[in-house]
């Protein structure tokens, strides 16, 4: 039997709404999650997500609107949870850190590691960005003094402080990255990684006094702190789905499976922080996640597009204006993944008419449309009977692209794997204009010949629709509605489906063309 799998998020913070570039992440995994369920079955994946919810920036945001951080956070995950919702994000645990099962696993994660010797109390002093909630070594800052993520200056402070001894950790994680070449994609983060752990690194600070912060987990052994908020987060990847499982059984069988799905901005932290917390709290060597799926940043404009620059765009308001899977769909099509990418209304526009609403909807209308005309809907004839020169590349191509789509998507090349399904909706538009069925249906002689061109477009459509799925999750549905086709049908390969008898149902359109009127 298949190994399981475990797919993730990052934990986002919920200090301010849910926007296209946080909504880019939750789709990649969720397209990576779909497609791990048709090819292990739904018993053998899990999807996570929640929302990050202790830390200064959330207490601030929360005083500024006058809540307290509890109000203010139940207020704001919900925004995440129906975001997602609303973007068909099919997540199987959504979790808060404010969760009380949570807040108790993290108490116990730290325990054991304290009890293992791997934190200790030490008076510190240090350069302290808020934006980040982390303490910098000054080489780090720019020019020593501004955070290189914000740009702000950044705090010294003085004070007493719990540690967790990662440096102990960092040849073995370093020797586990090398040794697992595949265990950080795309390759160029992996070498980013390794420059990171090649020099000694400072221990990790874990606590914050209540004196200057009460908003965060207690920690069990010293009720003056409250927990660091990135240890709290990285624990969320493994606190619900143990509870459900039990831990000792996630650990062992599921987690060694995980695939986390973040942001090039917290590389450093699932590279240096992460493992070394897992192997601290007892882990093993052989129990840290399988891979670290790193993608770049949506821009917008030529800037970076989240909270902090004010740029950000509602994710769900492109699924109430343009319809179900637009978005998903663009930011796939358009994105490499790994690298930046820019998001612009305009070329949403673009992609919108061109490929959803020429190149497939427009196809599915026409073949329907044709079926109901010159058969009342009913397959009459067996696809892909003949094979002649017009058909040659009608099943080339739709017999291959379900392999290719697969192996392209278990690659993270999602923009190429659409790529390759697009060129298959090319083959069948081509296919339609080559053997002119409309024109041949005038000629009662050649109403066998249009029935065989019919059943062989239809089969394409069903193939369309099951390779899909993962991407454009409702489309594909609506189109194996039209069809009239089960999960079971549609799963099978191209030749082997719609047989004569069978009767699909008449178009509806899926993507109504956008006519922009000029100012």
């Amino acid at each position: 039997m298949a190994d399981p799998i475990h797919i993730t998020t990052a934990i986002f913070y919920c200090n301010g709404t849910p926007h296209v570039g946080s909504a880019y992440e939750a789709l990649a995994a969720d397209v990576f999650a779909r497609h791990q369920r048709r090819k292990l079955g739904a018993d053998r994946v899990s999807f996570l997500s929640g929302t990050d919810e202790h830390g200064d920036k959330i207490r601030r945001a929360a005083a500024a609107e006058g809540l307290a951080p509890k109000a203010y956070t139940d207020k704001m995950s919900a925004l995440f949870r129906e975001a997602w919702q609303g973007l068909n994000v099919s997540v199987d645990y959504f979790v808060r850190t404010t969760d009380p099962e949570h807040e108790q696993f993290v108490q116990q994660m730290l325990l054991e590691s304290k009890r293992r010797g791997n934190i200790d109390l030490r008076d510190y002093e240090g350069l302290y960005c808020v934006g980040c909630e982390r303490f910098y070594t000054e080489k780090e800052l720019i020019d020593g003094q501004r955070c290189p993520t914000h740009n702000t200056q950044v705090e010294l402070i003085s004070e007493s402080n719990y540690f967790l001894k990662i440096d102990q950790y960092r040849e073995q994680v370093r020797r586990h990255i090398l040794d697992h070449p595949d265990f950080i994609r795309p390759e160029r983060y992996r070498n980013e990684a390794l420059n990171m752990l090649a020099e000694p690194i400072s221990d990790l600070c874990i606590s914050r006094p209540k004196s200057r912060l009460e908003w965060g987990i207690e920690l069990p052994f010293d009720d003056r702190y409250v927990t660091y908020v990135w240890y709290d987060a990285f624990w969320a990847y493994v606190s619900e789905p143990a509870r459900r499982l039990g831990f000792d059984r996630f650990k062992r069988d599921i987690w060694p499976h995980t695939h986390h799905f973040i942001g090039k901005d917290i590389l450093k932290t699932h590279v240096v922080y992460w493992p070394a917390m897992l192997l601290a709290a007892g882990f093993g060597a052989d129990q840290l996640f399988k891979h670290l799926n790193v993608h770049g940043w949506l821009n917008f404009g030529g800037a970076r597009m989240s909270k902090s620059s004010g740029n950000v765009r509602d994710p769900v308001s492109y699924e109430r204006a343009f319809g179900p899977d637009v978005l998903r769909y663009f930011v796939m099509r358009e994105t490499v993944y790994g690298l930046d990418g820019d998001f612009s209304e305009e070329r949403l526009i673009q992609r919108y008419n061109a490929d959803l609403a020429n190149d497939l909807g427009n196809l599915v209308s026409r073949v329907l449309s044709m079926a109901q005309r010159y058969f009342g809907g009913e397959v009459t004839a067996e696809p892909m009977t003949i094979r002649g020169a017009a058909e040659e590349p009608l099943h080339t191509g739709f017999t291959e692209m379900a392999r290719e789509v697969r192996d392209l998507t278990e690659e993270l090349q999602f923009n190429r794997a659409l790529e390759r399904l697009w060129m298959r909706l090319d083959v069948a538009n081509k296919y339609i204009v080559e053997t002119s069925p409309f024109t041949l249906a005038k000629d009662p002689a050649q109403k066998n010949r249009v029935a065989e061109i019919l059943a062989n477009l239809l089969e394409s459509l069903r193939v369309v629709a099951d390779v899909l799925e993962p991407f454009m999750p409702v489309t594909a549905r609506r189109i194996a509605e039209m069809l009239n086709v089960d999960d079971e049908l549609l799963r099978r390969p191209f030749g082997e489906g719609l047989k004569p008898g069978h009767r699909v149902k008449p178009p509806v359109a899926l993507f109504p063309r956008i006519e922009r009127t000029g100012a």
